[in-house]
Order: C-alpha cells, then sequence, then structure tokens
C-alpha cells in the first residue's frame, strides 16, 4: 500500500482480483512465485512436474524438508503460510504433451477469480520446448505473457514481455540451438544443474515480478525486453518488432489484427500566453539576458538520463601567469628626453 500513499499507484487493491499463471517453479519461479504472494495477488495458478531435491536446495524458495514432493504442491503449501488470502491453485503435469497441452490451453483461459482468462501468463521453464509450447497457447489465446530464463551458466538472464501480433514472439527470432538445427537434449550434460546461481535467479525474478506489477497495476513503463549481464552489470533494453514470416500462423494472424487496428492520434495542444509580459508594457519591450555561460571542460562532462552533476569543479590552471613586461618604445631616448628639458 506505500506505492498508493506515495502516489505511484492509483489503486492498488486491484491486485487483489487479479489472476497470474506461472508455469515452472524452478529457481526464477518459485522466488516469483513467492514475491507475487507477498504482493497480495488474487490468485496463482502453478504449473510444473518436477519434484524438490537436494541439489534445488540452492533456491530462495524450497527446504530439505520438502525433498520428494512435488515442486506445486511444495510451492502450494510454503505459499499458503506466506499468505493465507492468496488462492493457489496447482497443476503436475508436463504442458508440451498432446492432451496435457489443451488441458493447459483451457486453464490458463478459465482459471481467473472471474471464470475467464488469467490476466497474465508468466513462462519460467529453463528448456525450449517447453517456452515453444507456452508461445503457441498464448498466441492462439491472444494472450499476453512474460517470457523469461537464466543462461547455463548462471551469470546472465533476460525478461521478455509478449503481446501477439504487436512485438515479437517466442517464435519470431528463434535462439541459435533451433537457427542451427541443434538437438536441444544434447546439450544436457549429467551430474550439472544449469543456471544454479540464487543471486542472479533472483534478480531476473526481480525483474520479472517488477514489470508484471507495473503492468497489471498500469505504473511507469513496462519493458519489452530487458537482460542482465552479471560479469559487467550490463542492463540492455530493447523492442523486438513481430517477424511477418514468422512460422506460427496464429502470430502471423494476431500480427494482421494489430494491423488492422485503427491507431490513436494524439495531438498535443500547445498553450500560447498571449498576455503582455507587464501590466504597462504598451509595446511589449522586455529584456533578454545575453550572457553566454563560461564553457570549460567540466561543464561538457556527459551525463546520461536520471543522472546529474551536483556542483561544478573549479577550472585548474597548472601553469602560472607570465610576469608583466614592459616592451621597448619606439619614441626618443632618455638622454634625448633630458636635454630638450635643459633647453627649456
Amino acid at each position: 500500500m506505500a506505492l498508493k500513499r506515495m502516489g505511484i499507484v492509483n489503486n492498488y487493491e486491484k491486485i487483489r482480483d487479479l489472476t497470474v499463471a506461472v508455469v515452472g517453479v524452478g529457481g526464477v519461479g518459485s522466488v516469483t512465485a513467492e514475491m507475487l504472494t507477498r504482493c497480495g495477488i488474487g490468485k496463482l495458478v502453478l504449473f510444473d512436474y518436477d519434484k524438490v531435491e537436494l541439489a534445488n536446495m540452492n533456491r530462495l524458495f524450497f527446504q530439505p524438508h520438502q525433498a520428494g514432493l512435488s515442486k506445486v504442491d511444495a510451492a502450494a503449501k510454503t505459499l499458503q503460510a506466506i499468505n493465507p488470502d492468496v488462492e493457489i491453485e496447482t497443476h503436475n503435469y508436463n504442458i508440451t504433451t498432446v492432451d496435457n497441452f489443451q488441458h493447459f490451453m483451457d486453464t490458463i483461459s478459465t482459471s481467473s477469480l472471474k471464470n475467464g482468462a488469467v490476466d497474465l501468463v508468466l513462462s519460467c521453464v529453463d528448456n525450449f520446448e517447453a517456452r515453444m509450447a507456452i508461445n503457441t497457447a498464448c498466441n492462439e489465446l491472444n494472450q499476453k505473457w512474460f517470457e523469461s530464463g537464466v543462461s547455463e551458466n548462471a551469470v546472465s538472464g533476460h525478461i521478455q514481455f509478449i503481446i501477439p501480433g504487436e512485438s515479437a514472439c517466442f517464435g519470431c527470432a528463434p535462439p541459435l540451438v533451433v537457427a542451427a538445427n541443434i538437438d536441444e537434449k544434447t546439450l544436457k550434460r549429467d551430474g550439472v544443474c544449469a543456471a544454479s546461481l540464487p543471486t542472479t535467479m533472483g534478480i531476473v525474478a526481480g525483474f520479472l515480478v517488477q514489470n508484471t506489477l507495473k503492468y497489471l497495476l498500469n505504473f511507469g513503463t513496462t519493458s519489452f525486453y530487458l537482460g542482465y549481464n552479471a560479469m559487467s552489470d550490463f542492463f540492455p533494453t530493447l523492442a523486438l518488432k513481430p517477424n511477418p514470416h514468422c512460422d506460427d500462423r496464429y502470430c502471423r494472424q494476431r500480427q494482421q489484427e494489430f494491423r488492422a487496428k485503427p491507431k490513436e492520434i494524439v495531438v498535443e495542444k500547445v498553450e500560447v500566453d498571449d498576455t503582455p509580459l507587464h501590466e504597462d508594457n504598451e509595446w511589449g519591450i522586455s529584456l533578454i539576458d545575453e550572457t553566454v555561460p563560461d564553457v570549460t571542460e567540466d561543464t561538457l562532462i556527459r551525463t546520461d538520463v536520471g543522472v546529474r552533476q551536483a556542483y561544478s569543479l573549479p577550472v585548474r590552471t597548472n601553469e602560472t601567469e607570465p610576469a608583466t613586461t614592459v616592451s621597448e618604445s619606439s619614441g626618443p631616448s632618455l638622454e634625448e628626453l633630458m636635454a630638450q628639458m635643459k633647453s627649456i
């Protein structure tokens, strides 16, 4: 509620009526679900089919006594203890199979608190096959969703906001493993847990939930793509346009629908103040400051947006001022002047 008191969000209570589906309750998904629960989301719909293992204890969510439980059941118990007001719905199956995929589509299109489509789908899965399943379902249902991921070496990650037809879907720009026709299963290595650094997963989950709140509660600017590189603390942002030749036919259909929508033309009204500067200024005469500020090396320092200089450093001069010298005059000499004075 502090966001409302500070004037950032007009109606924070709206979050109690919203439903978010989280697909994948792993390193990113479990922390994402916990953050949304603590924020007071109305309902969470969780999808996963893995079980909690001792190797998952490097997450920020699961506990050793939960080993052996399904991730969705373990998550539901923890989240209910954190905030009993949040409704939790769990589905313990693989969404990529034929039968489960149809049930997945039916669930996200009917499981909101108003028995309609969920307000947002968050993808927190760790493989391409599941991401493509979510992408296909959301394109067909015209469902907005966030895709997120952490690299296998755990030092980078990203989130991507996908609006079918308006922004690029996940299939518009396939990753290298698909573009190069590489079988993703050959990249898995025994005994290696990919993306297992809790700091990176926590950062990506924070980005994901922050932009989820901005979109659902309508404040700030929602990022279409936000990346994170831990090696250099680099945060690239960009917007990806949809590919008109995307392999997903529903993506192409949504693009046609988006182009067919009438575009809103916003005309800014500029108010011109015609009142005179002075009440008794009959001729409209005004004084203009024509002085030019001093431009020094310090004032030319470039500052990014949102950064300003607290003060300007004084100009440093290493060279001493040259001594004042009197140049020789081309007039009469001293002796000639003395002779002229004696003759007077």
